[in-house]
């Protein structure tokens, strides 16, 4: 448990870090702790990293934990690192999404700080309620919307922020992948089964998975909530219970429109979340698989070009950026961002003081609730035959 310390104290450590999921086999485990360590502030030194007891224990064994902090699961490891002198700092829930409430629970209610994957829950009701816990604790609850720690991401947020795009009028989002184009839940894919699986997965299917990030990412940018949203979702590939493509108009708080389109089917494209907004005045548009470059459209103007810790970069980049720009940063780095984010508010509450304000971009709970009513609204416009519903 972390607790303020007198003005003079000073943080002389890196931070203790527990892991729950994220054990053999599991592909964010391993992207989760290479970020948490890439700018050293934090330490791996507890796990409960299976739901399996022996695949817990040999997962632990793989990472180097020691024995008595390798555990069977996350109660058990909630209530012994809450006794522990040298208990962990914060947990990092990389579980399946139908675990993540009741981990989360337990840690907050051990005085443990929360960095959970998202989406935050499977429910809106479960949601509303990890929520008012996150708050009523007063402790640390971090979404892992790693684009938000993009370093150009950050930077196309405060060009919206200081009013060089004016009044925002239209945001264009989209994420697109393939490698659900057929049935790989069925060839003994461990990542596909259960983000095919509504009982592990929720009630959608690309729209939580990837879906969630487009929608976060036009709210981080446009700095705007989507006030209701028309959606259609789609099962291609035959005998899927889940959605693996769809398409959705946005209403946005302000009176700016905007679209939607995530896919885990689209042919030929990998990794391809990419965002446009067009104020009054100009133009942004980003693309995540080339993260260092930043297009910057002033109305009437040739467009130019923003390069991370280079040629118009400002000093929110900056902040975010690691090595001399012409050095590609992306998406481990993106990660990164928000450990080292959460370290330094955490450190700061530690030492007594504020925290650096660059440190605050972090999605919180709150975000989280966002992406789960997304969910939510998506699927229910879809069943209503694409009916605009309210978030």
């Amino acid at each position: 448990m972390t607790i303020a310390g007198s003005p003079d104290q000073k943080l002389n450590r890196r931070l203790r870090l527990g892991m729950v999921g994220g054990g053999r086999g599991a592909f964010i485990g391993a992207v989760h702790r290479i970020a948490a360590r890439l700018d050293d502030r934090w330490e791996l030194v507890a796990g409960a990293l299976s739901s399996d007891p022996e695949r817990a224990k040999a997962s632990g064994q793989d990472l180097l934990l020691k024995p008595d902090r390798i555990y069977g699961d996350f109660n058990e490891m909630a209530r012994r690192e809450r006794r522990l002198k040298d208990g962990i700092d914060a947990v990092a829930i990389v579980t399946p999404n139908h675990a993540h409430a009741a981990a989360a629970r337990a840690f907050l209610k051990a005085g443990i700080h929360v960095i959970c994957d998202k989406p935050l829950t499977t429910t809106r009701r479960e949601a509303d309620q990890l929520a008012k816990l996150a708050r009523e604790s007063g402790l640390i609850f971090a979404v892992t919307h790693n684009y938000t720690g993009y370093p150009l991401v950050r930077q196309a947020r405060a060009m919206m922020q200081a009013g060089e795009l004016g009044a925002v009028r239209v945001v264009q989002v989209e994420y697109a992948q393939d490698w659900l184009a057929t049935r790989m839940e069925e060839t003994g894919s461990k990542q596909a089964e259960w983000r095919t699986d509504p009982a592990r997965s929720g009630p959608a299917g690309a729209v939580g998975d990837i879906g969630t990030h487009a929608f976060n990412l036009a709210e981080f940018i446009a700095g705007d909530e989507v006030a209701s949203l028309s959606a259609e979702l789609h099962t291609f590939v035959e005998g899927r219970r889940l959605d693996d493509n769809a398409h959705m108009m946005l209403r946005f708080a302000s009176g700016a429109k905007g679209m939607l389109w995530c896919s885990q089917v689209a042919a030929g494209l990998e990794n391809g979340l990419r965002i446009r907004v067009y104020g009054e005045k100009a133009g942004l548009e980003w693309h995540q698989e080339n993260p260092n470059y930043l297009t910057f459209s002033p109305l009437g103007e040739p467009p130019r070009t923003i390069r991370r810790n280079g040629y118009g970069a400002d000093e929110v980049s900056r902040a975010a950026s690691r090595i001399p720009g012409g050095h590609p940063e992306g998406y481990l780095e993106g990660f990164a961002q928000l450990y080292t984010d959460v370290a330094e508010q955490i450190a700061a509450r530690i030492e007594n003081r504020e925290p650096n304000p660059f440190s605050l971009q972090v999605p919180n709970v709150e975000h989280g609730v966002r992406g789960v009513r997304f969910i939510e609204a998506a699927v229910r416009s879809s069943q209503r035959k694409a009916a605009w519903v309210d978030l």
